[in-house]
């Protein structure tokens, strides 16, 4: 499905769970359909399932919007509880669309919870309350946490009683923006297809001997936090200055902020130096960087003293400090934290990379303990020319049976559905949606 036929099926109100693989752009659909809530005065809850992932759409968690926090199951009393809590009531009842990013990392037990807190709060048993749910995500990525011993029937989404309550439509992007038609895309797909090739093992090999050239600094990517702070430690004090340290700047209500402090992947305290190895973690093109732009601090500007970074394609770029918050729903900030948009990034975490797009890196998978996490690393990438691995285990090269399945018949679903519907009454409907929820047409 293209990304143009995905969108006005979003706009006609429908239920919509919005996949595709990494680079197909389901970011740039949701963030469109948002603007076009926003022009149409229609309220919309942005919530994603982890905090990285809530920041890069600019929303919060689905647990703290909910008022579900960390339980996966609620009892009537849990129930009677949130429903007492006016500030979450009162948003519930202003919000038309409700938007859940990363939904492969969402328990099953959770999206039940959240229908059931919505139907209940809101005194109707219709699916989510009658609020029009749009889920986003890839469930070849990063799957939920769950309890020891429980099975992918027992925490992926899609097997939620809510998931197939509120008929949720299929729209799967087919069309590649950040691998072309290329050796690591042909790779990608043979993973998605759980059939790696001897051919694709070999150019993964292969990988191992590429050697960049002197001007590129690729991004270390490691299963474990522990390496991953080790490395950049170890790399900033071998750079012999003293480093000029930026302090995060914060105001708001404290629970608040605790809970951005946790999400931002950038440092309350963020040390640097000239030569450091930075990524910017925030989207901001007009600047010219997106969260995973690399570059490397080379001065410190004179007017304010903020750090000078030439990326990877030698644009020079003043890091000036950026806002993250959280919102009411009058779009008022309850917290804001604002930082430096930079992270040391010698080396990261598979986990924090999902959702960036790296310009070069250097990868370690033999420590892959997740099926997802291989996909989740390879992905980042544009292409091989890009790419050293050292060194894969089995796990590395695998994803979830059941969520193998589950996405075959996702793209059954979703080119029956484009075959379906027609775009001029898909149009008509976003018109009659819009209407009836007391939005403005334009």
């Amino acid at each position: 499905m293209t990304q143009e036929k995905a969108l006005l099926l979003l706009k006609s109100g429908k239920n919509i769970f919005l996949t595709g693989s990494a680079g197909t752009g389901k970011t740039y659909v949701l963030n469109q359909f948002i603007q076009h809530l926003k022009d149409a005065k229609l309220k919309v809850a942005i919530t994603a399932s982890t905090g990285i992932a809530a920041t890069h759409i600019q929303g919060v968690t689905i647990h703290s919007w909910s008022g579900i926090g960390v339980k996966q199951k609620l009892t009537l009393k849990d129930l009677s509880n949130i429903k007492k809590k006016k500030y979450i009531t009162s948003h519930f009842k202003k919000v038309k669309v409700l938007i859940i990013d990363e939904i492969s990392m969402l328990h099953k037990d959770q999206l039940d919870a959240i229908h059931d807190v919505l139907s209940h709060c809101l005194n109707n048993t219709m699916p989510f309350g009658g609020v029009q749910v749009v889920l986003c995500g890839d469930f070849f990525q990063l799957p939920p946490i769950g309890n020891n011993g429980e099975k992918s029937r027992d925490k992926f989404a899609f097997m939620a009683s809510a998931w197939s309550y509120a008929d949720f439509k299929i729209c799967y992007l087919t069309q590649q923006y950040r691998q072309e038609n290329n050796s690591l895309s042909n790779i990608l797909d043979e993973i998605r297809n759980g059939n790696v090739s001897q051919n694709s093992i070999a150019l993964l090999k292969k990988a191992a001997q590429t050697e960049f050239d002197v001007s590129i600094v690729p991004t270390k990517l490691y299963t474990h936090n522990e390496d991953v702070d080790f490395i950049n430690n170890q790399h900033l004090a071998t750079i012999p200055n003293l480093p000029k340290t930026f302090r995060a700047k914060v105001k708001g209500e404290p629970s608040m902020i605790e809970i951005l402090k946790k999400t931002v992947i950038t440092l309350e305290a963020l040390p640097l130096k000239i030569g450091a190895r930075v990524m910017f973690v925030k989207n901001n093109p007009e600047k010219g960087y997106i969260n995973g732009t690399l570059g490397e601090v080379i001065d410190f500007s004179r007017e304010d003293g903020f750090p000078v970074v030439k990326t990877f394609d030698k644009t020079v770029i003043t890091a000036e400090p950026e806002e993250w918050s959280i919102q009411d729903d009058n779009e008022k900030p309850l917290a804001v934290y604002r930082q430096i948009p930079l992270r040391l990034a010698w080396a990261i975490t598979i986990h924090k990379s999902q959702g960036m797009t790296l310009d070069a890196a250097e990868l370690d998978l033999s420590r892959t303990f997740e099926k997802g996490q291989g996909y989740v690393a390879l992905s980042r990438l544009r292409n091989l020319d890009h790419l050293k691995l050292i060194n894969f285990n089995a796990t590395a090269l695998q994803v979830d049976g059941l969520a193998l399945k589950a996405d075959k018949r996702f793209q059954e679903l979703s080119q029956e559905l484009d075959d379906r519907e027609a775009e001029d009454l898909l149009m008509a409907e976003s018109k009659v949606f819009i209407r009836s929820n007391g939005g403005v047409i334009r």
